[in-house]
């Protein structure tokens, strides 16, 4: 299982530590902020995508995208 931890720029390093000396914590990976930013718009997007097809919303088509442009 995969968890994000979000730990306070100060204490950084302190967290990564106590990560690491977890013997149950198999990998510890530092996420940049671009990289968070679009793991939650992805999430978001995989949210929508659900309640599309749950019926709850709708989606504009590919080609309604295209004619915004």
């Amino acid at each position: 299982m995969k968890v994000i931890v979000d730990i306070s720029d100060n204490e950084v390093t302190f967290g990564m530590k106590v990560l690491k000396s977890l013997s149950f914590v198999k990998k510890v990976n530092p996420m940049s902020d671009t990289t968070v930013e679009l793991w939650e718009d992805l999430k978001e997007a995989a949210q929508q995508v659900k309640k599309h097809k749950e019926g709850k919303i709708d989606l504009k088509s590919a080609q309604d995208l295209l004619n915004e442009l």
